[in-house]
């Protein structure tokens, strides 16, 4: 197989398909490997080809990557092609009609993962391996592409409960990328819950009941759900205001029993605190897969058309 800056489909088709993928990040962790399956079966359900990346490092610190003399199947390109393997057994194993592309590079993942997913349907990573370090909940590059990439970014967690609704948090009127990834998303459940999360100062007490939500706030949840049976008009969708001193809080209980958390980003492409304080907190707490919506800058993707 060696090293390639190409995509290999198996099975055979041929070449380069046109239509966008799901790209996925595998290095033979299992948290990559729970995202694999994850993203084969979105592949799958979303009839789009499933795109595994697997990058190392070796290739840029020894030119000694053959096999060692006398010893059968030993070599660090025999061990990459070997995880790359072990990517395409995983994802097929989930779902045995999806379609694999895979690509086998040298070098950094944050950099080729940035580079194939930008555009594309979307961007799936495990909550560690890439690249993470000890101590941190979500590993550096999965926290890097879902501030930084230019497709959305899922970084899938333990916690999924595969037949719960999928849960959008909108906190504006503008929240409609977050909206639409939803609602795609949502279709293999036809379930949707939109939640908004209006604050109330640390320490206040609801003496009878909630307080008045506001015109606003029920004007956005009204907006939202509307938008939303004109994007999925099969779609079942709940609305839910939800009232908390902290946003990232209420939103991460909300995720409790979600097949898929999605949620929209704030800042403009630097590493840190680009997609907000909230994004940030619930990619680290949340039950389950998480759904960071992002999209090709404007000026990009019109160069690009």
């Amino acid at each position: 197989m060696g090293f390639h800056d190409d995509v290999t489909a198996a099975p055979e088709d041929g070449g380069i398909v046109q239509s966008k993928t799901i790209v996925v990040g595998y290095d033979g962790s299992e948290p990559a490997a729970l995202a694999v399956r994850w993203a084969a079966k979105e592949a799958t359900r979303r009839k789009v080809p499933l795109h595994l990346v697997h990058c190392t490092l070796w290739p840029l610190l020894t030119k000694n990557l053959g096999p060692v003399p006398g010893i059968k199947d030993s070599g660090l390109q025999h061990a990459a092609e070997n995880t790359l393997q072990e990517g395409v057994d995983h994802a097929s194993q989930a779902a045995p009609e999806v379609e694999v592309l895979t690509s086998l590079l040298p070098g950094s993942p944050s950099v080729h993962l940035a580079r194939i997913s930008a555009g594309q349907e979307m961007l799936v990573l495990g909550s560690r391996g890439l690249g993470g370090f000890l101590g941190l909940l979500i590993g550096s590059v999965s926290l890097e592409m879902a501030a930084t990439a230019s497709c959305p970014v899922a970084v899938i967690k333990p916690g999924e409960d595969p037949d719960g609704p999928v849960v959008v948090a909108v906190d504006d009127p503008g929240s409609t990328a977050a909206l639409e990834d939803a609602c795609t998303a949502a279709a293999a459940v036809a379930r949707l819950v939109i939640i908004h999360v209006r604050t109330v100062p640390a320490g206040y007490r609801l003496v009878r009941g909630p307080v008045d939500p506001g015109a606003a706030a029920e004007a956005l949840l009204d907006s939202a759900v509307a938008k939303a049976r004109e994007m999925a008009p099969g779609l079942a969708v709940e609305r839910r205001l939800l009232t908390d001193s902290s946003v990232p809080r209420a939103i991460v209980h909300a995720s409790r029993g979600a097949r898929l958390t999605v949620v929209g980003i704030k800042g403009h492409g630097l590493i840190t605190g680009s997609i907000g304080s909230t994004a940030h907190a619930v990619l680290h707490h949340a039950q389950g897969p998480v759904l960071v919506s992002r999209r090709l800058p404007a000026a990009k993707a019109a160069h690009e058309s």
